[in-house]
C-alpha cells in the first residue's frame, strides 16, 4: 500500500491569493523575504486578505536567499511571542522554506537543528499551528512538499529537512504574483521544476501517480518556460509553470529526487550559485550518468517529441540556453585553484546528502568528483556504457 503525499487544499489560478480571505484563525504569522512581496503588492494584499478574515497578523520578513539556522531560530522566538494558529510562507523557496523550519523551533523549542538532519526526524506539528504556503517563484515546488532545505554557514553545507510532515495545510498556487519576477530568476526556477520531473520521474521508487505528475510537469516546462522569460507579463505562461512547478513538487514529495540535487546542495551552500541554475548545470550529465541503470528516460524523452537519453540531454542543454543560463561552474567565476582545493569536500557532502539514496544508480564519492569535474569544464560526461 502506497499513501499519495499532497498540501492538505489546493488552491490554483490567477487571483487565487484571495481565498485567505476565507481562512478560518486568530492569529497568522507571516513569513517573507526581501522587497519583492512587498514592492509588488502581493503582501499587502495577503495581510488586508487576512485581516477580512478577521486574523491579526505580525510580518517577519528579511529572510536571506539560502536561509540559514539562525533566521529559523530568529523566528520561532518571534513566533513563540506571537503565539500565532497559522504560519504563512509568502515569497520564494527561501522565505517559505525558512518558514517550515520555524514553524518546527516555535512548536519544539527545544528540538536542536542537528537533530533534524536525518530523514523523517522532525516531530509531530500542528499541536499549535497550520501552513500555509504561498510561492512567488515557479521551480522549487515547496508549497506541497514535505521539505525545507536549511544552510549551515559555518560548515558551507545546504541541509535538506525532509519530513511529511512540512507538508503544507494550504497551498495557494496564483500565477499573477509571478508577473514580477526578473528573467534570470523565472530561468533559474524554472529549470528547477524541470529537475525535479526528470529526478522524480527515474527515481528509484515507483510511483504511478508521480511518474504521471513528472511527464505532465515536464511538457508544460518545454512549453512555456523560454515565452515566461521572455515575456514576463504572459500570465497564461506564468500560471502554467506555477502549476508545473507544483506538479513537480508533487512529484518527487512521493517518489524523491536524485543526485543532481546532492551535487547541487554543495555548490549552493559553498559558491552561492542559485540552485535552479546548479541543477541545470547538472541534469544533462546526470541524465547521461544514470542512463545505464534505467530504462525510463526514453519514455521521458517521449514527451516532447524525442525518443533517448541522449535526445533529452541535448534537448535540456538547447532550453538552459534559449533561456540565458550558464552551462558550466566555471562560468559562475570558480577558479580551478579554488575547485581543485574543495573538490574531496564538496563530493563528499554529495555522497551523503538525502537525495543521494533515491537516485536510480548507485554511485560512489570518485564518480560524483568525475560528474563534478566534467560540468565544471561544460563536457559531456562519457558513460561507461552505451545511452539509451
Amino acid at each position: 500500500m502506497s499513501k499519495l503525499f499532497v498540501a492538505g487544499e489546493v488552491f490554483h489560478g490567477p487571483g487565487s491569493l484571495e481565498e485567505l480571505k476565507n481562512i478560518k484563525g486568530k492569529k497568522a504569522f507571516v513569513v517573507t523575504g526581501g522587497n519583492s512581496m512587498k514592492k509588488s503588492g502581493t503582501l499587502d494584499k495577503a495581510v488586508a486578505f487576512l485581516k477580512e478574515a478577521g486574523i491579526e497578523t505580525f510580518v517577519f520578513d528579511g529572510v536571506e536567499e539560502d536561509p540559514s539556522s539562525a533566521t529559523s531560530f530568529k523566528g520561532a522566538e518571534a513566533m513563540r511571542a506571537f503565539q500565532p494558529d497559522w504560519i504563512v510562507g509568502i515569497g520564494g523557496c527561501s522565505a517559505i522554506d525558512a518558514a517550515k523550519t520555524m514553524w518546527i523551533f516555535y512548536e519544539h523549542p527545544e528540538t536542536e537543528f542537528d537533530s533534524l538532519i536525518k530523514p523523517f526526524s522532525v516531530p509531530v506539528l500542528r499541536n499549535k499551528a497550520k501552513f500555509i504556503a504561498i510561492p512567488s517563484t515557479s521551480g522549487t515546488g515547496t508549497e506541497t512538499t514535505g521539505l525545507a532545505v536549511i544552510t549551515d554557514r559555518e560548515k558551507g553545507v545546504k541541509y535538506p529537512i525532509v519530513s511529511y510532515e512540512l507538508t503544507p495545510d494550504i497551498a495557494i498556487i496564483d500565477g499573477e504574483i509571478c508577473a514580477s519576477m526578473p528573467a534570470h530568476v523565472t530561468s533559474n526556477t524554472g529549470l528547477d521544476a524541470l529537475t525535479h520531473c526528470v529526478e522524480a520521474y527515474v527515481s528509484n521508487i515507483d510511483d504511478n501517480f508521480a511518474d504521471v505528475l513528472a511527464k505532465g510537469g515536464l511538457e508544460i516546462v518545454f512549453d512555456n518556460l523560454e515565452e515566461a522569460v521572455k515575456n514576463p507579463s504572459n500570465i497564461t505562461a506564468r500560471q502554467n509553470m506555477h502549476d508545473a512547478s507544483f506538479m513537480g513538487g508533487l512529484a518527487f514529495n512521493n517518489a524523491w529526487l536524485g543526485i543532481v540535487h546532492s551535487l547541487s546542495h554543495q555548490v549552493g551552500a559553498l559558491y552561492g550559485i542559485p540552485h535552479g541554475c546548479a541543477n541545470a548545470i547538472f541534469l544533462p550529465n546526470v541524465i547521461r550518468y544514470n542512463s545505464v541503470a534505467t530504462n525510463k528516460f526514453p519514455s521521458l524523452a517521449k514527451v516532447i517529441g524525442l525518443q533517448t537519453a541522449e535526445e533529452l540531454a541535448q534537448a535540456i542543454e538547447g532550453l538552459r540556453k534559449r533561456v540565458n543560463n550558464i552551462s558550466s561552474l566555471k562560468e559562475f567565476g570558480i577558479s580551478k585553484e579554488d575547485w581543485d582545493k574543495n573538490l574531496d569536500y564538496i563530493a563528499n557532502n554529495a555522497f551523503i546528502d538525502p537525495c543521494t539514496g533515491f537516485n536510480p544508480r548507485v554511485t560512489s564519492v570518485e564518480e560524483l568528483k568525475d560528474i563534478y569535474n566534467a560540468c565544471y569544464e561544460d563536457v559531456v560526461y562519457v558513460n561507461d556504457a552505451v545511452l539509451n
